[in-house]
């Protein structure tokens, strides 16, 4: 499946440090801040996942999951002054209270990364983002939506090796992000977005 460590040698960023978070933002990492997981922070995300799991099953824990990331990205914008908007916003880059895809796959990959080290997924390991897109199609059709290379964070379960996206791009800062098949994960226009999970 991949380290996530490429990943992040690709945007220069560091990977997580025990708590410590370095936390994308202004658009493909342009801006970087560091976020501390407190032990409240990863009690008040294990009661949430523990909470929300209706069983011991992968399913209940892409829920959990899904659940989890809102929170931490609550937490985070709080503390950091990130309000991020969904989507992606022509405008945006260089704004510190915005993420685009990269910022977005990037923060959610250390958060995964912050709960597996914790033991709070059993279901699953964390792989390396990963993207789709066609640059080619997107710049002659004049379609960014469709064809811009889009990123998202990567969960795949244990037993069968399926990968998940866990994207949080198309919602607003804390929303819960969409959990799907990878196959199933794809930007091909803005009004068939992957739906939150809940």
């Amino acid at each position: 499946m991949g380290s996530p460590q490429i990943h992040y040698a690709e945007f220069r960023v560091a990977p997580p440090d025990g708590d410590a978070v370095e936390v994308c933002h202004a658009y493909t990492c342009q801006m970087k801040s560091t976020f501390y997981f407190r032990s409240k922070d990863i009690a008040d995300i294990a009661a949430l996942m523990n909470k929300t799991k209706r069983a011991d099953t992968p399913f209940e824990e892409r829920r959990a999951i899904a659940y989890a990331i809102g929170l931490i990205e609550a937490k985070v914008g709080a503390k950091l002054g990130i309000k991020d908007r969904p989507g992606m916003e022509f405008g945006g880059s260089g704004d510190p209270t915005q993420e685009d895809c990269v910022d977005e796959a990037t923060n959610t990959t250390s958060f995964l990364l912050v709960l597996q080290a914790h033991g709070l997924l059993k279901h699953h390991t964390v792989g390396i983002p990963m993207t789709k897109g066609n640059l080619l199609k997107a710049t002659l059709q004049g379609d960014p939506v469709k064809y811009w290379p889009h990123w998202t964070a990567v969960i795949e379960e244990k037993k069968t090796d399926q990968r998940y996206a866990v994207d949080s791009w198309s919602g607003p800062q804390g929303e819960n992000p969409a959990v799907v098949k990878v196959q199933d994960w794809y930007i091909k226009d803005i009004n068939n977005l992957p739906k939150p999970t809940y």
